[in-house]
């Protein structure tokens, strides 16, 4: 599938994928290939473990996201 846009968590321009569960235009560097989820998602799934995601990978602290 071909997306084009701002990845949704960084806002790169590389976008390559689209969150099966969000619909979150996503760069390679936020998409869980495992689960066909953003990161987020897959964080919010239980599939991920936060402590594993480098800090730029998550929100910029203005949505409440509880872990």
């Amino acid at each position: 599938m071909s997306v084009s846009g701002l990845c949704e968590i960084c806002e790169q321009r590389d976008v390559a994928h689209t969150c099966d569960r969000c619909g979150k235009l996503v760069c390679e560097r936020h998409w869980d290939e495992s689960h066909g989820v953003c990161v987020e998602c897959a964080v919010q799934l239980g599939e991920r473990d936060p402590d594993t995601l480098d800090p730029d990978d998550l929100p910029d602290g203005v949505d409440t996201y509880e872990f």
